[in-house]
């Protein structure tokens, strides 16, 4: 399996830590509009999305945590 698809905690990442961080891309994501948080702002061409791609990245690792290192 590549580094996406394999859980962050046989890499000796704490399972909590791999759920908060998830959750906090979640928060971020659902933040309309970068009200209350924005890291990069949007208009800065080519890197101005780069946050959203961290945060989605987060999220994705939460997922993978959540379905496959249950399989442990």
């Amino acid at each position: 399996m590549g580094p996406l698809t394999t859980p962050p905690s046989t890499r000796g990442i704490p399972s909590w830590a791999t759920y908060l961080a998830a959750v906090v891309g979640m928060v971020y994501l659902l933040n309309p509009t970068g009200g209350l948080i924005e890291i990069i702002p949007d208009i800065i061409p080519i890197v101005g999305n780069l946050d959203e791609g961290v945060a989605m990245v987060l999220i994705w690792y939460g997922l993978v945590e959540f379905f496959e290192g249950r399989k442990k």
